[in-house]
Order: structure tokens, then C-alpha cells, then sequence
């Protein structure tokens, strides 16, 4: 492994939406638990936003808070259906089985084998603070289990071991 820690930057973009700077695998924030949110004031949403940006900037389908570091329970995830946006997000029920190539934004160029339940019912607050139930299935389960993960200081590479390997963007868009 290798320590990088990168500092706190935005790329502001001529929509008014700013790139963060993702944090590496090495980053000790990766490590830590994050606090819940209590109430989505405008840092909230433009955290949120933010991130979503930061995430299709990176070709990404999910980005957690510490990912940028953000110490703060929220993902955003896209898997092709728009952007959802997750505060404090939980696991409520989850089936099934599923295995396969798996990446994060945080450890660039690098892909591993995990398994993955094939069914995820989560509860999460959108940003008016509703109360949302998810269910996902295949690359939406994978995604919501490999994102709230990262909540609690935990990254895909404690799962995939020594199946860590290089891989290059075009080789996991085949998969």
C-alpha cells in the first residue's frame, strides 16, 4: 500500500458545480466512520451536487462522502437511472448472491473479484429529508453495498484480497 493524501480542492466548472478532490486508498479518512446528517442545509446540497459532478467526471456509478473527504453518511449513485442522492443511508434486507469485477474511484486502475449480495432493500433520506426504500438488484445491489461500505471505513480491496489486479477503463466496460 502506499500513503497519499491529497489535499482539499474544487474545480469550479462554468455550471457552478465543482469537481472534488478524490481521496486514494492510503488516505486515512478512507478509514473512518462517518457522522449521520441531521438536517440538508445548502453545504448539504452543494456537497451533493458536487459529488454527482465528481462522479460523472470520473466515470464513476457511486461516490461516498469520505471519498472526497467528507466525513458525512451520504452517497450518490447512478447506474444508469439518474442520479439518486442517499443520506445516512442503511441496509435493511439484502438475498442472494453475486460475484464479480469491482473498482472504486479511490483506488484508480486497479479492479478485484467480490461477492455481493444480488438483492439490497435499503432506507435512506433524500434531500428533503423523506424517507426513501430502495430495492436493487445485480449492479444497483452491488453499488449500494460497495457505497455505504465506504460509511464505515471500509474499502472493496478488504473483500477481494489477492484478486486485485490492473485493469484499464475499456476492460471494465466489457465485463
Amino acid at each position: 500500500m502506499f500513503p497519499l493524501i491529497l489535499t482539499r480542492f474544487k474545480d469550479f466548472k462554468e455550471d457552478g458545480m465543482a469537481l472534488r478532490q478524490i481521496r486514494y486508498l492510503g488516505d486515512d479518512i478512507l478509514k473512518k466512520g462517518c457522522k449521520p446528517i441531521k438536517e440538508v442545509t445548502d453545504r448539504i446540497r452543494t456537497l451533493a451536487d458536487d459529488m454527482i459532478e465528481t462522479m460523472y467526471e470520473f466515470q464513476g456509478v457511486g461516490l461516498a462522502a469520505p471519498q472526497v473527504g467528507i466525513l458525512k453518511r451520504m452517497v450518490v449513485i447512478d447506474v444508469g437511472e439518474g442520479p439518486i442522492v442517499m443520506i445516512n443511508p442503511t441496509i435493511l434486507e439484502t438475498s442472494g448472491e453475486q460475484t464479480g469485477e469491482e473498482g472504486c474511484l479511490s483506488y484508480p486502475g486497479k479492479a478485484g473479484i467480490v461477492t455481493r449480495p444480488n438483492y439490497v432493500k435499503a432506507k435512506y433520506y433524500d434531500l428533503d429529508m423523506n424517507e426513501v426504500i430502495v430495492e436493487g438488484e445485480e449492479l444497483l445491489a452491488r453499488c449500494i453495498c460497495h457505497e455505504l461500505d465506504h460509511l464505515d471505513g471500509h474499502m472493496y480491496v478488504e473483500l477481494a484480497g489477492d484478486t486485485i489486479h490492473d485493469v484499464t477503463y475499456d476492460e471494465m466496460e466489457e465485463e
